[in-house]
């Protein structure tokens, strides 16, 4: 199922920026991806819970393709959520990587 399909069978029309977060990574998966690699050292993607790989997915596009959130605000809400509902290591863990790419991503553009 796309994400477009996703979308229009939800049985209320989500918010506009949920859908803009939504298609944005989709679109530029294997870019986050590779960047989430590249600062994830000794965790593989696919072995990070999957709660976690879904926030630092959108927190990575945030970072890198909208730009007008504050990067204290693509952590602050991707901490949060991990802790939330992911396992109790997973705010540390998301805040630590975020942290680290942003200052990558938000230097280099």
């Amino acid at each position: 199922m796309s994400v477009e399909e996703l979308l229009d069978a939800m049985p209320v029309p989500p918010d506009p920026y949920a859908v803009r977060l939504v298609a944005g990574v989709e679109e530029h998966q294997e870019e986050i991806d590779a960047i989430i690699r590249k600062f994830s050292a000794h965790w593989a993607l696919e072995r990070m819970p999957v709660v976690d790989r879904a926030l630092l997915r959108i927190g990575v596009f945030e970072l890198g393709w909208v730009v007008e959130v504050p990067t204290a605000v693509v952590i602050s809400e991707a901490v949060e959520l991990a802790k939330q509902y992911s396992t109790k290591d997973s705010g540390r863990f998301v805040n630590g990587l975020l942290g680290r790419i942003s200052e990558h991503v938000r230097l280099e553009g």
